[in-house]
């Protein structure tokens, strides 16, 4: 487990690494399981088969999320005694790109799974495939060593060349935001949700009352070209009946 990404919500890694990070929305716990956070084990099974899963719970260190590569939502990848055995030798969780069985026993258990959902069948134990090679889960290339942060928001990975980058802005973001650089792609992070502070939204209306009505009416009448009015008539610009948020950029 990475205790210092535990603190960390997902929402907020994703507003700093981009969408390209952030697992696909199948990806979800089937439980509802607490935040888990720490380095990608990272697996290839063969459509159909769970060899390579059962061989990476013996070899992945204490502390691990499993991430497993499968292609195949028709055969379990893992069920009741996987996981405990798994959870018994300390793996905080499995993230995988297929299906699982036993969920009663699995949220039973306590142990976090990430998958595409549940189905009764069991994998076979015949293929071999990959141990500690890039792992594509979710859309998201993962490596060995990636930093995987999941909750019910949703999964992101860290890249390890940028833990200590990200962690350190992710933390200043968490504070508010202010100060934090454009960086991390090129974007300034959204302000957390839930940080302490949240953004203040500012209405920019008109500072005389009475003038609202007229600009509502002129809406009213437009038609779909840009700022135009039905008939004819000078160019309406309505921008300032939006709420305006201020500090995000997203």
């Amino acid at each position: 487990m990475d205790d210092a990404f535990k603190d960390v919500p997902p929402t907020t890694l994703a507003d700093l690494l981009g969408r390209e990070q952030v697992m696909d929305i199948g990806i979800r716990p089937l439980w509802d399981a607490p935040r888990v956070a720490g380095p990608a084990y990272t697996v290839r099974c063969e459509p159909g088969d769970n060899l390579m899963l059962h061989a990476a719970i013996y070899r992945a260190e204490p502390g691990s999320v499993i991430v497993v590569e499968s292609g195949d939502v028709d055969y379990a990848l893992a069920g009741g005694n996987v996981c405990a055995v798994a959870q018994r030798r300390g793996i905080a969780a499995f993230v995988v790109d297929g299906v699982i069985r036993d969920l009663g026993e699995v949220r039973e258990a306590g142990f976090p799974v990430f998958s595409r959902g549940v189905v009764p069948i069991p994998g076979t134990k015949d293929k071999l495939g990959e141990l500690g090679a890039p792992a594509r889960v979710g859309g998201v290339l993962v490596h060995p060593g990636d930093i995987v942060v999941a909750d019910e928001e949703g999964v992101v990975v860290v890249p390890a060349a940028r833990r200590e980058e990200t962690l350190r802005v992710a933390r200043a973001t968490r504070k508010g935001g202010r100060g934090v650089p454009r960086r991390m792609g090129g974007r300034a992070p959204c302000a957390d949700r839930e940080g302490p502070e949240r953004p203040r939204l500012h209405w920019l209306s008109p500072p005389d009352p009475a003038a609202r009505p007229a600009a509502r009416r002129a809406w009213q009448g437009a038609d779909n070209g840009p700022g135009r009015v039905l008939g004819s008539g000078p160019r309406v610009s309505f921008g300032h009946l939006i709420p305006r948020p201020t500090g995000l950029t997203c």
